[in-house]
């Protein structure tokens, strides 16, 4: 097969119309220069995606290039070159304030510890570069000044025909990097294409590779699987093909743990990933519909107990969300929606148990439980509740915009007053204190000076007496 070909013009008309003008710039005093400058990997791969499904529009982040130029030759080329990864052959040009990563064609040695390279070799020859790539539509190459196409691994004939295919051997090609499988994985979910079967067969025997590969970088193809239409499509490939189990064991087991809660799915595991599909796209909110269900396997055992499975998944999910270097804020806010997932819809909630509700999830996250809440009752087949959680919500925002106190320090008293009145510095203020804010959550019409006073002094006296 040539290594130089003339795209489907539509592909180039598409590519030429939408690559930016300081890429074709940056490509063009390359080639001035003597050297050639590809664009690869997402940015292609996207572009001629958007061309083949008109009604869909991926968005492009990066435009990568590739080039026969050394790094010190790319940096005496350009006025405002970062040296990001010269030991790589990757440095980032700038150009009206934009950053682009030009990194020279390369041939890389054995991956003696499954995550790295042992070392780097520049080569001249794109069509080298582009073998060392794990799938094929990844190991496109496009020219911008010529308008031309590399595409020696057939990549333009699995993004139409929607098939994630390795790049030559696949054992190969995940034994060098275990991350591969799980990027398999991902873009299973994010193209929504098919493993090929020779790929696919290749990622459980790649385990090993996959057990060495550090926790942040899975963690971020987690975070980019759920990004997808449909997340659900990653977690399969990683349950099917044994990676939940080595990094999420808790949640890989419930796929033995049958649903006995009305739900439709087959399993809890199952469940959940229908909980997770019909999420918003919000990852933490997504996160949080997929580890819900870890302290599911107790209260499956004994009905009735759903405060403390909840209690419990956020207390397993913390522990996965820590191994995996989640960061403090995800966590507090996953668990949050975790403990909180499910809503007391019943019509007798009182209005100050309400109140309190929002005072322990924080206001800012009710609005992610009620989209949580509408998500489990959509996996669970009880579409038709859907309108209590709505009911529920009106609720919800008629007490935030009437205004209570949701803390102490919000009451329309405050404790230097308190003192003045009589009442000692110590554990006998902080009582009072909330003991009136208790009663303000009752009913935030005491939230005044004058009634908070005489409740204040009330309270007071019967101390002392």
């Amino acid at each position: 097969m040539p290594t130089d070909s003339r795209p489907p013009s539509q592909f180039a008309e598409r590519l030429a119309r939408e690559t930016p003008e300081p890429v074709r710039a940056l490509c063009r005093t390359l080639s001035e220069a003597g050297f050639e400058g590809w664009l690869v990997g997402g940015c292609v791969r996207d572009t001629i995606l958007n061309e083949l499904h008109r009604h869909q529009s991926r968005p492009r982040n990066d435009w990568d290039i590739a080039t026969d130029a050394r790094p010190k030759q790319v940096m005496k080329l350009f006025s405002h070159v970062v040296p990001t990864g010269i030991q790589h052959g990757t440095v980032t040009v700038v150009l009206n304030g934009q950053g682009y990563e030009v990194t020279t064609f390369r041939a890389e040695a054995e991956y003696s510890d499954g995550r790295r390279p042992d070392s780097v070799g520049f080569v001249d020859d794109i069509t080298a570069d582009l073998s060392r790539r794990d799938f094929t539509v990844n190991a496109i190459a496009y020219d911008p000044v010529r308008q031309t196409f590399v595409d020696p691994f057939r990549g333009l004939d699995d993004l139409q025909g929607e098939l994630l295919r390795a790049v030559g051997e696949p054992a190969q090609r995940f034994g060098e990097d275990g991350l591969r499988v799980a990027r398999a994985a991902r873009f299973v979910a994010t193209l929504e294409f098919e493993l090929e079967s020779e790929t696919e067969a290749a990622i459980r025997p790649s385990l090993s590779s996959y057990r060495k590969v550090s926790a942040e970088r899975i963690r971020d193809e987690w975070q980019k699987s759920m990004s997808a239409g449909r997340p659900s499509l990653a977690f399969r490939v990683m349950h099917r093909h044994g990676l939940l189990e080595i990094t999420a064991p808790d949640l890989w087991q419930l796929a033995e743990v049958p649903s006995e809660r009305g739900a439709q799915a087959s399993s809890v595991w199952e469940y959940l990933l229908d909980c997770v599909d019909a999420c918003p796209n919000d990852s933490r909110l997504r996160f949080a519909a997929l580890l819900h269900g870890l302290g599911w396997p107790a209260w499956c055992a004994a009905p009735g107990t759903e405060p403390i499975a909840a209690a419990q998944s956020a207390q397993l999910a913390d522990v996965l969300m820590d191994e995996l270097r989640f960061s403090n804020a995800e966590r507090r806010e996953i668990g949050a929606l975790i403990r909180h997932h499910s809503l007391n819809l019943d019509s007798e909630f009182s209005d100050a148990d309400l109140r309190r509700w929002l005072i322990a999830i924080g206001p800012p996250l009710c609005r992610k439980a009620f989209q949580l809440s509408r998500a489990r009752l959509s996996a669970l087949g009880a579409a038709s509740l859907i309108e209590q959680v709505e009911r529920f919500d009106q609720r919800c925002q008629r007490l935030l915009d009437a205004g209570f106190p949701r803390a102490p320090r919000e009451l329309a008293i405050k404790g230097h007053e308190l003192m003045q009145m009589g009442v000692p510095k110590g554990p006998e203020l902080g009582r009072i204190l909330a003991q009136l804010w208790q009663a303000t959550l009752e009913d935030p019409a005491l939230n005044t000076p004058a009634a908070l006073t005489e409740r204040a002094l009330d309270l007071a006296g019967k101390a002392l007496g």
